[in-house]
């Protein structure tokens, strides 16, 4: 057996018992929940988990490698106890904790898949998880909470979502980039070659064109990729909808009543998106997946961004280069670089939501830290230039 088959088949033994375990964990949890609707979902989860188990069964089997009866360990016994003993909040995350790992289980298991239905599998399993995942997440706010508890809750799990991000956010990173690159490369080159204006000159503005090249097209190669991505996600999504649109259809129930829709309701609802495919495939990526198309930036304004906030970042420790020389252009580089850079971290506050003071107290440091280490770095090796 090739070791990759061998190591596909250990790790699928570990999800087959990870699956049984935790369909264990869902019908304990169901048999101490009180309401019934709740009580109802823990079931259809462990029976879920179950459809996964018994599949990683078949397939051991087909490999040889029967799994035999499961039985619990003494350790999984104890997290049982646990569980059972712990609040609802606690015990629901420790779920969610479960899920988690069974999602990096299956990321191992994609690369040691022997086949190409090994892969689809683990595929529909895993996007099954995220969703048991999304419904967990439910579960820890009361269904008649106050409106903005609950908004105040979702926007804690969606870790995609950004208050004050896209191109404003590039913008100040490009700059913050283009100025620490430049300023570093003007100290170093001052140092080295005793403040000569031609060569601070040269050496900047390729840094500057260099630093805003590689930024503008390294946003672009990042917004691309998450749009493409996010169309991965979605065409796997419609092939689901395709092949299992019953399955598809008790899962979005089953989130909308855990927000506080009756049986009814949440029925009511998906039978309404069902009648519209395309709402009811964007409704899925983002309730199940928390993907949305209008999360993602547009490239080409991500790459514009970028490019020319870091030039602009960048031209500032070499502009007082273009008007004088000598040490005090090199001094008036120092100050309004300086000054730049606290700027700059002031402005993070943007993004980050941090103390301006302290976020600029912070660059300034860490920028004339720069400047004074590739300074001195320029003075040592100056000797080997003569």
């Amino acid at each position: 057996m090739a070791k990759n088959t061998t190591d596909f088949t250990a790790g699928l033994l570990k999800a087959w018992r990870d699956e049984k375990m935790s369909a264990g964990n869902y019908r304990a949890l169901a048999e101490k929940e009180q309401h019934p609707e709740r009580r109802k979902i823990l079931i259809r989860l462990a029976e879920a988990e179950d459809r996964h188990a018994d599949r990683w069964e078949q397939r051991l089997r087909e490999l040889g490698s029967d799994p035999g009866e499961f039985h619990e360990s003494l350790t999984e016994k104890i997290q049982r106890g646990v569980l059972l003993k712990s609040d609802i909040v606690t015990a629901i995350q420790m779920l969610e904790n479960g899920e988690a790992e069974a999602d990096k289980l299956y990321d191992i298991l994609l690369k040691n898949a022997p086949a190409a239905s090994d892969r689809t599998a683990i595929l529909e399993a895993q996007k099954e998880e995220r969703a048991h995942s999304k419904i967990l997440e439910e579960f820890q706010t009361p269904r008649h909470s106050h409106p903005q508890s609950r908004l105040d809750h979702i926007l804690r799990h969606e870790k995609w979502h950004v208050h004050a991000g896209g191109w404003i956010g590039q913008a100040v990173y490009g700059v913050n980039d283009g100025l620490g690159a430049a300023f570093g490369v003007v100290s170093g080159v001052a140092g080295a070659t005793a403040v000569k204006g031609d060569w601070i000159l040269l050496s900047g503005f390729a840094t500057m064109l260099a630093s805003a090249l590689s930024m503008g097209s390294g946003a672009y190669l990042a917004t691309k990729s998450e749009r493409e991505v996010y169309e991965a996600e979605i065409g796997r999504e419609k092939r689901e909808i395709e092949e299992n649109p019953e399955e598809e259809k008790e899962e979005l129930q089953l989130i909308y009543q855990l927000k506080g829709f009756t049986e009814e309701e949440s029925k009511t609802l998906v039978r309404r998106l069902a009648d519209q495919p395309d709402q009811m495939l964007k409704t899925l990526a983002h309730e199940e997946l928390g993907l949305s198309e209008q999360s993602f930036p547009n490239e080409w304004k991500s790459a514009l961004s970028a490019t020319i906030s870091t030039a602009v970042g960048a031209s500032i420790p070499v502009l007082p280069f273009l008007f004088t020389t000598g040490m005090q252009a090199l001094v008036i580089s120092f100050i309004i670089s300086t000054a730049a850079h606290f700027a700059v971290g002031a402005s993070k506050v943007l993004v980050t939501g941090r103390s301006w003071i302290k976020s600029g107290a912070e660059m300034t440091l860490i920028g004339i830290g720069e400047a004074a280490i590739t300074y001195a770095i320029g003075m040592l090796i100056a000797p080997m230039l003569h």
